[in-house]
């Protein structure tokens, strides 16, 4: 009698193959986001985010372009700059738009924080005299001090403008240095006339804000589950005014470094979660196999 042909071992291979693939596939999809970095380096300066709760210092995540780290509601924090040079630099900070001095909405041109040479500064809060701030702490977006203040389109992102200082000139001849001078008064002469106008600006700026509060007020709605910084627990911080000739009148670098809640940032895919948060559904997670051969 003819013997019924022996089941081939090759027939199992195409499903092992698969299960093999789909199994090797899950690490990588849970895998998606960047791997993170300990703080935002420039040629110029680094700068890290400080948790003060905590004592840690919170990771940076990569994400097309920008960068990111977790905030958690309630925890105060700090931003340290350092300085990579042997010259001083000028750091304008910004958080959430609004520039942690001076309060105004936040452009590069604005005061900053000058740092020695090779030096360092860990700003903790809102300026607020030559002696003491106003404590950062991650809140939600509609107790943070942007929003309080009229202004939640930029909230959840901490910005810092690097200048060089300007290097003195230590000899001119006679003749260059007249006409130094005398382009130096051509420029100062229509500096009083946008000064006088400011009035006039400031009324066009105050109506063109009026009209976009329920644009940013609806805004502030859609996005209340964010993050921002909120306005904290005095502290005090001492400084003193110096002077900073900046060597550029536009940044020579930039960093900013945006944050939000972990979930959400999970949710993004910027922040690894739990697996389960990744994984691709089966529709037959337990589809049987076939006996395996023993060991």
């Amino acid at each position: 009698m003819p013997r019924s042909p022996r089941p081939s071992t090759r027939q199992g291979s195409p499903l092992r193959v698969l299960a093999i693939a789909a199994a090797l596939g899950l690490p990588t999809a849970a895998c998606a986001a960047s791997p993170p970095i300990a703080s935002v380096s420039t040629h110029l300066a680094t700068v890290e985010v400080i948790d003060r709760t905590n004592g840690t210092t919170l990771p940076v995540y990569p994400s097309n372009g920008e960068r990111w780290i977790v905030g958690t509601p309630g925890h105060e924090y700090a931003i340290r700059i350092r300085n990579h040079t042997g010259a001083r630099i000028l750091g304008v900070l910004s958080v959430d738009g609004v520039n942690a001095i001076t309060g105004e909405t936040a452009s590069p041109d604005q005061t900053g924080y000058v740092l020695e040479p090779y030096g360092s500064v860990e700003v903790a809060g809102w300026r607020k005299s030559m002696s003491n701030t106003a404590a950062f702490h991650f809140t939600d977006i509609a107790s943070s001090y942007a929003a309080r203040s009229g202004r939640p389109l930029d909230v959840g992102v901490i910005g810092v403008a690097v200048f060089r200082e300007r290097v003195p000139v230590a000899w001119a001849p006679r003749q260059k240095m007249a006409n130094e001078a005398g382009d130096a008064k051509r420029a100062e002469a229509p500096m009083a006339a946008p000064a006088e106008a400011q009035a006039g600006a400031g009324a066009t700026t105050q109506r063109r804000e009026a009209a976009d509060a329920p644009s940013a007020e609806s805004a502030m709605k859609r996005r209340d589950d964010r993050l921002g910084t909120g306005h904290g627990r005095s502290e005090t911080s001492w400084v003193k005014r110096v002077n900073f000739d900046r060597a550029t009148s536009s940044p020579e670098a930039t960093v900013a470094i945006r944050y939000d809640r972990h979930e959400a940032l999970v949710a993004r895919g910027i922040v690894p979660g739990p697996r389960y948060a990744t994984r691709v559904p089966s529709a037959f997670p337990a589809w049987p196999g076939f006996v395996p051969d023993p060991r």
